[in-house]
């Protein structure tokens, strides 16, 4: 059984997420399931830390990215919104080229937190990071509150 609120497509996801932070950095989503959504970033020069490898605040980015966008696709947009609380993460192995693809999976939904974790791996399939995103359900501003 899907945990989706509503059935999207892939296309509808990248829409929506156009013109922002995850944009810039070439994150696209790229494959969801009944309970999981996967984005992919290039490993370019532009998220490389000094060093020539993926910058930890790239991988970060991205599992924010694709962690927020599961978690807000669980719930009715038009009343509740996401928003995230705290987030950590444990990188694993550098990555310098190629993509790295995040997949995010409910650790907990409830009605007013949910906690994800995202998987990170490298284009042979090696973890690259491990993320924990806890976010907060809330009532979108001028939404009168769900009892």
């Amino acid at each position: 059984m899907s945990i989706w609120f509503k059935e999207v497509t892939l296309q509808e996801v990248n829409d929506f997420s156009r013109g922002n932070l995850g944009d810039y950095l070439g994150i696209e989503f790229i494959d969801m399931g009944d309970d999981y959504l996967c984005a992919r970033m290039p490993v370019l020069p532009r998220v490389h830390q000094p060093f020539g490898v993926l910058h930890g605040g790239a991988s970060v980015a991205l599992a924010e990215t694709v962690g927020s966008m599961a978690a807000n696709l669980c719930v009715d947009m038009t009343r509740r919104s996401c928003v995230g609380q705290e987030i950590n993460a444990n990188h694993l192995r550098p990555v310098a080229k190629g993509h790295v693809v995040g997949t995010a999976r409910p650790v907990h939904r409830g009605k007013t937190s949910q906690v994800w974790e995202i998987r990170i791996e490298d284009d042979r399939g090696r973890l690259v990071c491990i993320s924990r995103l806890t976010m907060a359900v809330i009532d979108r501003p001028g939404v009168r509150p769900v009892s």
